[in-house]
Protein backbone atom coordinates (compact mmCIF):
# COMPACT_ATOMS: atom_id res chain seq x y z
CA UNK A 1 0.00 0.00 0.00
CA UNK A 2 1.18 3.22 -0.99
CA UNK A 3 0.42 6.88 -0.18
CA UNK A 4 1.35 10.47 -0.44
CA UNK A 5 1.03 12.46 2.37
CA UNK A 6 2.31 16.52 2.44
CA UNK A 7 3.15 18.05 6.14
CA UNK A 8 0.71 21.49 6.73
CA UNK A 9 4.10 22.98 7.74
CA UNK A 10 7.20 22.74 9.95
CA UNK A 11 5.61 23.29 13.53
CA UNK A 12 6.83 22.38 16.86
CA UNK A 13 3.57 21.32 17.88
CA UNK A 14 3.51 18.88 14.71
CA UNK A 15 6.03 16.70 16.60
CA UNK A 16 4.16 13.66 16.56
CA UNK A 17 3.43 13.34 13.01
CA UNK A 18 7.51 13.24 12.83
CA UNK A 19 7.70 10.73 15.45
CA UNK A 20 5.28 8.38 13.15
CA UNK A 21 8.50 8.49 10.04
CA UNK A 22 11.32 8.85 12.48
CA UNK A 23 10.26 5.08 14.56
CA UNK A 24 9.06 3.94 11.06
CA UNK A 25 5.46 2.95 12.32
CA UNK A 26 4.12 3.88 9.09
CA UNK A 27 5.99 0.89 7.65
CA UNK A 28 4.92 -1.34 10.42
CA UNK A 29 1.69 -1.55 8.93
CA UNK A 30 2.85 -2.22 5.35
CA UNK A 31 2.17 0.86 4.58
CA UNK A 32 4.84 2.68 1.70
CA UNK A 33 4.55 6.33 2.22
CA UNK A 34 5.95 9.30 0.43
CA UNK A 35 6.27 11.92 3.02
CA UNK A 36 5.93 15.84 1.21
CA UNK A 37 7.47 19.22 2.63
CA UNK A 38 4.86 22.08 2.57
CA UNK A 39 6.03 25.90 3.04
CA UNK A 40 3.03 27.57 3.32
CA UNK A 41 0.20 26.63 5.77
CA UNK A 42 -2.73 24.93 3.59
CA UNK A 43 -0.37 24.96 0.50
CA UNK A 44 -0.93 21.32 -0.61
CA UNK A 45 -4.94 21.76 0.20
CA UNK A 46 -5.34 21.93 -3.28
CA UNK A 47 -3.41 19.04 -4.52
CA UNK A 48 -5.56 17.16 -1.75
CA UNK A 49 -9.03 18.58 -3.31
CA UNK A 50 -7.54 17.32 -6.71
CA UNK A 51 -6.02 13.87 -5.88
CA UNK A 52 -3.04 14.50 -7.04
CA UNK A 53 -1.24 14.10 -2.90
CA UNK A 54 -3.51 11.46 -0.97
CA UNK A 55 -3.48 13.39 2.44
CA UNK A 56 -2.10 16.31 4.28
CA UNK A 57 -2.25 16.93 7.96
CA UNK A 58 -3.65 20.49 8.70
CA UNK A 59 -6.17 22.03 10.61
CA UNK A 60 -10.16 20.39 10.67
CA UNK A 61 -10.69 24.22 9.84
CA UNK A 62 -9.74 23.56 6.06
CA UNK A 63 -12.48 20.93 5.76
CA UNK A 64 -15.28 23.27 7.36
CA UNK A 65 -13.43 26.17 5.32
CA UNK A 66 -14.23 23.57 2.20
CA UNK A 67 -17.87 22.63 3.47
CA UNK A 68 -18.50 26.39 3.18
CA UNK A 69 -17.80 27.09 0.14
CA UNK A 70 -20.62 27.19 -2.68
CA UNK A 71 -20.42 23.89 -4.42
CA UNK A 72 -16.97 22.35 -2.64
CA UNK A 73 -17.58 19.78 0.53
CA UNK A 74 -14.56 17.36 -1.37
CA UNK A 75 -12.60 17.24 2.23
CA UNK A 76 -12.82 15.36 5.29
CA UNK A 77 -10.58 14.26 8.00
CA UNK A 78 -9.77 11.56 10.08
CA UNK A 79 -6.91 10.49 13.46
CA UNK A 80 -6.92 13.13 15.60
CA UNK A 81 -3.30 13.95 16.49
CA UNK A 82 -3.68 17.39 18.24
CA UNK A 83 -6.92 17.96 19.96
CA UNK A 84 -6.06 21.33 22.05
CA UNK A 85 -5.01 24.84 20.95
CA UNK A 86 -1.20 25.15 20.99
CA UNK A 87 -0.83 28.83 21.25
CA UNK A 88 0.43 30.77 23.88
CA UNK A 89 -0.27 34.77 25.02
CA UNK A 90 2.78 35.99 26.44
CA UNK A 91 3.20 39.05 28.45
CA UNK A 92 6.23 41.56 29.34
CA UNK A 93 5.83 40.98 32.86
CA UNK A 94 3.87 38.71 35.28
CA UNK A 95 0.47 39.82 35.99
CA UNK A 96 -0.90 37.70 39.20
CA UNK A 97 -4.52 36.86 39.07
CA UNK A 98 -4.38 37.61 35.66
CA UNK A 99 -7.94 36.91 34.02
CA UNK A 100 -8.52 36.63 30.04
CA UNK A 101 -10.76 39.94 30.32
CA UNK A 102 -7.38 42.03 31.12
CA UNK A 103 -6.03 41.48 27.84
CA UNK A 104 -8.53 44.36 26.73
CA UNK A 105 -6.22 47.39 28.56
CA UNK A 106 -3.07 45.45 26.88
CA UNK A 107 -1.89 46.51 23.39
CA UNK A 108 -1.89 42.43 22.11
CA UNK A 109 -0.19 41.14 18.95
CA UNK A 110 -1.96 38.17 17.62
CA UNK A 111 -0.34 35.84 14.75
CA UNK A 112 -0.47 36.38 11.52
CA UNK A 113 0.98 33.15 9.96
CA UNK A 114 -2.15 30.86 10.12
CA UNK A 115 -5.86 31.79 11.21
CA UNK A 116 -7.25 29.32 13.41
CA UNK A 117 -5.19 30.58 16.88
CA UNK A 118 -6.62 34.20 16.79
CA UNK A 119 -10.28 32.92 15.87
CA UNK A 120 -10.10 30.68 18.95
CA UNK A 121 -8.96 33.41 20.89
CA UNK A 122 -11.43 36.05 19.91
CA UNK A 123 -14.07 33.59 20.93
CA UNK A 124 -12.55 33.29 24.01
CA UNK A 125 -12.35 37.10 24.53
CA UNK A 126 -15.70 37.33 23.46
CA UNK A 127 -17.47 34.96 25.84
CA UNK A 128 -16.22 36.67 28.67
CA UNK A 129 -17.38 40.23 27.36
CA UNK A 130 -14.50 41.84 25.76
CA UNK A 131 -15.49 44.01 22.88
CA UNK A 132 -13.49 42.71 19.72
CA UNK A 133 -13.50 46.21 17.86
CA UNK A 134 -12.08 48.17 20.73
CA UNK A 135 -8.85 45.90 21.60
CA UNK A 136 -5.56 47.47 20.15
CA UNK A 137 -4.75 44.70 17.84
CA UNK A 138 -1.23 44.51 15.84
CA UNK A 139 -2.07 41.68 12.99
CA UNK A 140 0.51 42.16 10.82
CA UNK A 141 3.61 40.77 12.51
CA UNK A 142 5.31 37.29 11.79
CA UNK A 143 5.89 35.60 15.47
CA UNK A 144 9.64 36.78 15.13
CA UNK A 145 8.69 39.99 14.76
CA UNK A 146 5.90 39.91 17.58
CA UNK A 147 9.11 38.88 20.20
CA UNK A 148 10.86 42.21 19.04
CA UNK A 149 7.69 44.20 19.05
CA UNK A 150 7.65 42.90 22.69
CA UNK A 151 11.34 43.12 23.67
CA UNK A 152 10.64 46.66 22.56
CA UNK A 153 7.98 47.67 24.16
CA UNK A 154 6.00 48.26 21.35
CA UNK A 155 3.36 45.67 22.43
CA UNK A 156 1.87 44.23 25.73
CA UNK A 157 1.66 40.65 24.88
CA UNK A 158 1.64 38.80 22.07
CA UNK A 159 0.57 35.29 20.59
CA UNK A 160 3.03 32.59 20.15
CA UNK A 161 3.36 28.83 19.59
CA UNK A 162 6.85 27.13 20.54
CA UNK A 163 9.48 27.41 20.52
CA UNK A 164 8.90 31.00 20.20
CA UNK A 165 6.99 30.56 23.67
CA UNK A 166 9.84 28.98 25.53
CA UNK A 167 12.41 31.49 23.97
CA UNK A 168 10.15 34.40 25.39
CA UNK A 169 9.73 32.97 28.79
CA UNK A 170 13.67 31.77 29.06
CA UNK A 171 13.85 36.04 28.38
CA UNK A 172 12.00 36.59 31.50
CA UNK A 173 8.43 37.29 30.06
CA UNK A 174 5.18 35.71 31.54
CA UNK A 175 3.03 33.64 30.29
CA UNK A 176 -0.47 35.15 30.78
CA UNK A 177 -2.79 32.47 28.73
CA UNK A 178 -2.61 29.13 27.80
CA UNK A 179 -4.85 28.64 24.87
CA UNK A 180 -5.28 24.79 25.40
CA UNK A 181 -6.91 25.58 28.86
CA UNK A 182 -10.04 25.90 26.54
CA UNK A 183 -10.73 22.50 26.35
CA UNK A 184 -10.62 20.15 23.50
CA UNK A 185 -10.70 22.02 20.14
CA UNK A 186 -10.00 20.20 16.72
CA UNK A 187 -6.59 21.21 15.91
CA UNK A 188 -5.02 18.47 13.90
CA UNK A 189 -5.31 15.54 11.69
CA UNK A 190 -5.38 14.36 8.42
CA UNK A 191 -7.01 15.76 5.66
CA UNK A 192 -7.50 14.20 2.36
CA UNK A 193 -10.57 13.78 -0.40
CA UNK A 194 -13.85 11.97 -0.44
CA UNK A 195 -12.91 9.77 -3.45
CA UNK A 196 -9.48 9.24 -2.46
CA UNK A 197 -11.02 8.01 1.01
CA UNK A 198 -13.08 5.80 -0.82
CA UNK A 199 -10.10 4.26 -2.89
CA UNK A 200 -7.41 4.43 0.05
CA UNK A 201 -9.63 2.44 2.84
CA UNK A 202 -7.08 -0.38 3.42
CA UNK A 203 -4.02 1.87 3.49
CA UNK A 204 -6.11 5.17 5.42
CA UNK A 205 -6.63 2.75 8.06
CA UNK A 206 -3.17 1.53 8.20
CA UNK A 207 -2.20 5.13 8.65
CA UNK A 208 -4.70 5.73 11.87
CA UNK A 209 -3.30 2.38 13.41
CA UNK A 210 0.53 4.05 12.86
CA UNK A 211 -0.82 7.04 14.50
CA UNK A 212 -2.34 5.49 17.45
CA UNK A 213 0.96 3.41 18.02
CA UNK A 214 2.88 6.85 18.35
CA UNK A 215 -0.14 8.75 20.47
CA UNK A 216 0.38 5.56 22.62
CA UNK A 217 4.49 5.70 22.43
CA UNK A 218 4.56 9.43 23.11
CA UNK A 219 2.63 8.61 26.27
CA UNK A 220 4.89 6.26 27.48
CA UNK A 221 8.27 7.57 26.56
CA UNK A 222 7.75 11.71 27.20
CA UNK A 223 9.21 14.99 26.28
CA UNK A 224 12.41 13.92 26.07
CA UNK A 225 12.57 10.37 24.04
CA UNK A 226 10.22 12.68 21.24
CA UNK A 227 12.34 15.53 20.90
CA UNK A 228 15.48 13.02 20.41
CA UNK A 229 13.28 11.42 17.42
CA UNK A 230 11.87 14.30 15.78
CA UNK A 231 15.34 16.49 16.56
CA UNK A 232 16.11 16.16 13.02
CA UNK A 233 13.30 18.03 11.69
CA UNK A 234 13.66 20.66 13.91
CA UNK A 235 17.79 21.38 13.03
CA UNK A 236 17.50 25.23 14.08
CA UNK A 237 15.66 24.35 17.64
CA UNK A 238 18.47 23.47 19.89
CA UNK A 239 17.72 20.10 21.92
CA UNK A 240 17.15 21.87 25.45
CA UNK A 241 14.39 24.26 24.14
CA UNK A 242 13.10 21.30 22.39
CA UNK A 243 12.29 19.30 25.08
CA UNK A 244 11.24 22.44 27.00
CA UNK A 245 8.51 23.45 24.85
CA UNK A 246 7.46 19.40 24.20
CA UNK A 247 7.29 19.20 28.62
CA UNK A 248 5.24 22.20 28.27
CA UNK A 249 2.75 20.93 25.72
CA UNK A 250 2.38 17.28 26.97
CA UNK A 251 1.56 19.17 30.50
CA UNK A 252 -1.06 20.79 28.87
CA UNK A 253 -2.77 17.41 27.33
CA UNK A 254 -1.90 19.17 23.73
CA UNK A 255 -1.67 15.78 22.23
CA UNK A 256 -4.63 13.23 22.24
CA UNK A 257 -4.24 9.89 23.07
CA UNK A 258 -6.73 8.13 20.46
CA UNK A 259 -7.43 9.00 17.14
CA UNK A 260 -11.18 9.44 17.00
CA UNK A 261 -11.53 12.97 16.34
CA UNK A 262 -13.33 14.33 19.46
CA UNK A 263 -16.90 15.59 18.50
CA UNK A 264 -16.46 17.93 21.10
CA UNK A 265 -13.80 19.34 19.86
CA UNK A 266 -14.57 19.71 16.37
CA UNK A 267 -17.66 21.73 17.99
CA UNK A 268 -15.57 23.80 19.94
CA UNK A 269 -13.20 24.62 16.83
CA UNK A 270 -16.74 25.34 14.49
CA UNK A 271 -18.83 27.26 16.92
CA UNK A 272 -15.09 29.81 17.13
CA UNK A 273 -14.79 29.77 13.17
CA UNK A 274 -18.62 30.85 12.84
CA UNK A 275 -18.18 33.26 15.57
CA UNK A 276 -15.60 35.32 13.78
CA UNK A 277 -16.88 34.94 10.71
CA UNK A 278 -14.50 32.78 9.27
CA UNK A 279 -17.39 30.25 8.25
CA UNK A 280 -20.73 31.33 7.58
CA UNK A 281 -22.17 28.06 8.46
CA UNK A 282 -21.35 25.05 10.31
CA UNK A 283 -21.28 21.66 8.89
CA UNK A 284 -21.95 18.72 11.04
CA UNK A 285 -19.29 16.28 12.61
CA UNK A 286 -20.94 13.66 10.37
CA UNK A 287 -19.93 15.36 7.09
CA UNK A 288 -17.05 16.29 7.80
CA UNK A 289 -15.62 13.47 9.83
CA UNK A 290 -14.39 10.03 8.28
CA UNK A 291 -13.66 6.76 10.38
CA UNK A 292 -11.63 4.08 8.84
Amino acid sequence: MRLRIAENFRAVFYAPFYAIRGLGLAEREGLQVEWLASDTPGGTIEQVKRGAIDAQWGGPMRVLQDHDAPGSARLVCFAEVVWRDPFYVIGRKAAPGFQLKDLAALRLGIVSEVPTPWYCLRADLEDVGIDIPALRITNNLTMPQQLEALAAGKLDAVQLFEPYASRALADGNALLYAQSSRGPTAYTAFITSRDCAARNRDAFAALERATQAMLDWVAKEGPAELARVTAPFFADVPQELLRAAFERYQRAGLWTRTTKVSEAGFERLAYSLQKGGFITRRASYAQCVEEF
